[in-house]
């Protein structure tokens, strides 16, 4: 397995995602309404949650990324948590951070 690869798919993936973290607003919504309607204010403030849940994701896929690059580190990447084999390189391909084998992967969505 050419973990060099992964590494480098995982690194870009972080990249993309703190760059995409620079240019989210997820400000206060102002609730003075001499300043703003209330349809702009709800508008507004679903803005606001909608960015507080990007936000999380990205926070999630961040920490999903650490942990592949630490298993790249260790020598465990590529291996499933759930059955200890190995995950399809193909698997990797669509998602490097991913953790378990398809099978293990369907058995924990049930």
């Amino acid at each position: 397995m050419d973990f060099e690869h992964f590494r480098n798919l995982l690194l870009a993936r972080r990249a993309a995602l703190l760059a995409d973290a620079d240019g989210d607003a997820a400000a206060t919504v102002e609730l003075d309404q001499t300043r703003q309607g209330r349809l702009s204010r709800m508008d507004a403030l679903q803005q606001q949650a909608m960015a507080a849940a990007t936000g999380q994701r990205r926070t999630t896929e961040l920490a999903r990324i650490d942990a592949a690059l630490g298993r790249i580190d260790s020598g465990d990447y590529g291996l499933c948590l759930g059955c200890d084999e190995e995950i399809a390189p193909a698997r990797l391909e669509i998602d490097p951070a991913a953790t378990r084998c398809i099978r293990c992967a369907d058995k924990a969505e049930s």
